[in-house]
């Protein structure tokens, strides 16, 4: 009796530790070099996605059933009479399908496969204007594409909170998160899907001090889906099998700042209930929320955890410097730092062996290997600060990683 108490207490002291050094592992990546020069402004080569006559941004990537890579991302037309980039995105923004045969490199631009409905002649489609934030995703077999659409609501009658704002402001407020099942990608190609008629996410709220369009009811409380909902990155969790949708909504405080949240469904394809709570919740010394975007959420299979990887503007999440940052959960709702929350900072290591510093490392994607760790960094780069250009001196470009042990 003595030696089976022994043993079991001995079986305890060891599950307890195996748990502690479950909960105690995280995800520490090295960014390894890319194939790719500087030109000009920008990046050129197999690891850097370019395109001369738009802008390229952000882009998400899935491996197909045809052993390929497919990358959806984020394009609008650039040149002297066009807008520069800043409101560029908002007013002409697209998605692009590329494919490659490999995961970190050489992505061919394909075509086209979304745009703004107004250029098909729908001018009342709640889509209109533009797409973009592109985020696929595969499961159970299908493939989906979430992405945010807006529209212009037209100028705002004359006393009005919003008579002010130009039509770029007008459609930032109105982002709206939707979301494409498709079976394969020749599908995509050739339009064999359901456009939406409906987004599956809109904002709740719409709380700011003034120039704001339709604006809610004097003393309403702020939820995080404010004003717009963008940014949309979805995961499994196995516990309850639901689907989560996380996004970035924006409060005032009085400046703009970005805040996170997450809906959950039972389908992909929703319909997604959005919390109220505000998640990634880290704050700064005066207690106001850090300012983050561009979340990317993943569940680690291995280490029966989540992740997000998201751009933090500050410094305060990183603990450092303005760049990628990391947070881990067990639920996917209550979000921490791990020991070390800098994912990674904004620069690209060359093949050459030089180190380069850029203006933007942003919208993060990840490709994640089947037990759950990072393979493959894709993200929205320039060496310059690309807001007031015209030139489309940004790129994708395609990061490989290495994880520390």
């Amino acid at each position: 009796m003595k030696q089976f108490k022994l043993f079991g207490i001995l079986g305890l002291l060891v599950i307890t530790a195996a748990c502690a050094q479950k909960k105690e592992q995280s995800i520490r990546v090295e960014a390894q070099p890319i194939d790719a020069t500087v030109q000009g402004n920008i990046l050129v080569g197999p690891s850097a996605l370019n395109d001369p006559d738009r802008f390229v941004w952000g882009g998400s990537v899935v491996k197909g059933d045809d052993g390929k890579y497919h990358m959806i991302y984020n394009v609008f037309e650039c040149g002297d009479s066009l807008p520069a980039f800043t409101d560029g995105w908002v007013l002409h923004s697209k998605l692009a399908y590329a494919v490659s045969d490999y995961p970190d490199h050489d992505f061919k631009f394909q075509k086209i496969v979304l745009r703004g409905r107004a250029l098909d002649g729908d001018t009342a489609a709640w889509d209109a204007q533009m797409v973009s934030n592109p985020h696929i995703k595969k499961f159970n077999g299908k493939y989906y594409l979430y992405y945010i659409g807006s529209k212009d609501p037209g100028v705002q009658p004359p006393g009005s909170p919003g008579e002010n704002l130009n039509k770029r402001n007008r459609v930032q407020q109105n982002q709206k998160i939707a979301v494409i099942e498709f079976n394969n990608f020749e599908d995509l190609m050739n339009g064999n899907f359901k456009r939406p008629d409906a987004p599956i996410l809109a904002p709740r709220t719409r709380v700011k001090p003034d120039n704001i369009v339709n604006p809610s009811p004097e003393g309403t409380q702020a939820k995080p889906d404010n004003i717009i909902v963008v940014n949309p990155s979805v995961t499994y969790r196995p516990a309850d099998g639901k689907y989560l949708l996380y996004f970035k909504g924006n409060l005032y405080d009085p400046n703009w700042r970005g805040v996170h949240g997450v809906a959950l469904s039972d389908s992909p394809t929703g319909p997604f209930t959005p919390l109220d709570d505000i998640i990634f919740d880290i704050r700064t010394e005066d207690g106001k929320i850090a300012n983050a975007e561009d979340p990317y959420v993943w569940y680690h299979k291995t280490q029966q955890k989540f992740y997000a990887v998201f751009k933090d503007f500050s410094g305060k999440i990183t603990g450092q410097e303005p760049g990628l940052a990391i947070l881990e959960s067990i639920d996917g709702l209550k979000w921490t730092k791990p020991e070390q929350p800098f994912f990674m900072k904004k620069q690209v290591v060359l093949q050459s062996g030089d180190t380069l510093k850029v203006n933007r490392l942003e919208r993060p994607q990840l490709l994640i290997d089947d037990a759950g760790n990072p393979q493959v960094l894709y993200s929205a780069c320039s060496i310059i600060n690309i807001n007031p250009t015209t030139k489309g001196e940004s790129f994708n470009v395609q990061i490989p990683l290495k994880l520390k042990q």
